[in-house]
């Protein structure tokens, strides 16, 4: 079978202007991903503080230590989830996850995934990727999903005013 291209084939000319095309391509291809840099923390201290309480958290989560939690939701909080909408009850979501989450499921972070930006005059946003393990169904593939808290720190005391669960 001839091919189009088969009269080029040993053409120098085709191979320089093929060469060429490739260089761009793959020039237009690295400048796109360099143009996202690489996340550094800008406040290493928040940044382990923020893991910290987010292990505090979690580790009240997973064991359903229902008391810790409420110690560290604000009392105005926002839960937006993706899935189950916007709650703004704090007694509804802890008395949700005594319900369905307690004793069922455990949540494991996704090691080096968590950003932290300092919000000036109020706290930290924390950004980074976990998964979520249903004990009721302990052959299901666990697959990373992405969460944004919003933490403000209040004599001394980290809360989560706002969480963003996408899944």
């Amino acid at each position: 079978m001839n091919s189009f291209l088969e009269p080029f084939k040993n053409s120098f000319i085709f191979k320089v202007i093929l060469f060429i095309a490739m260089f761009f391509y793959n020039y237009v291809l690295n400048a796109q991903v360099n143009e996202i840099p690489k996340y550094q923390a800008s406040n290493t201290a928040l940044h382990k503080e923020i893991l910290k309480m987010d292990s505090i958290y979690f580790t009240a989560y997973n064991t359903c230590n229902i008391k810790t939690q409420a110690s560290i939701y604000a009392d105005d909080l926002e839960f937006f989830h993706d899935k189950g909408g916007l709650s703004t009850d704090k007694k509804a979501l802890l008395e949700a996850l005594k319900k369905n989450i307690c004793n069922k499921v455990t949540r494991s972070l996704i090691k080096g995934s968590v950003e932290v930006y300092p919000i000036h005059d109020y706290g930290a946003i924390q950004i980074g990727y976990h998964k979520f393990y249903n004990k009721q169904e302990p052959n299901t593939k666990s697959i990373p999903s992405k969460f944004i808290v919003i933490w403000k720190k209040e004599d001394k005391q980290w809360k989560i005013t706002k969480v963003i669960s996408l899944h």
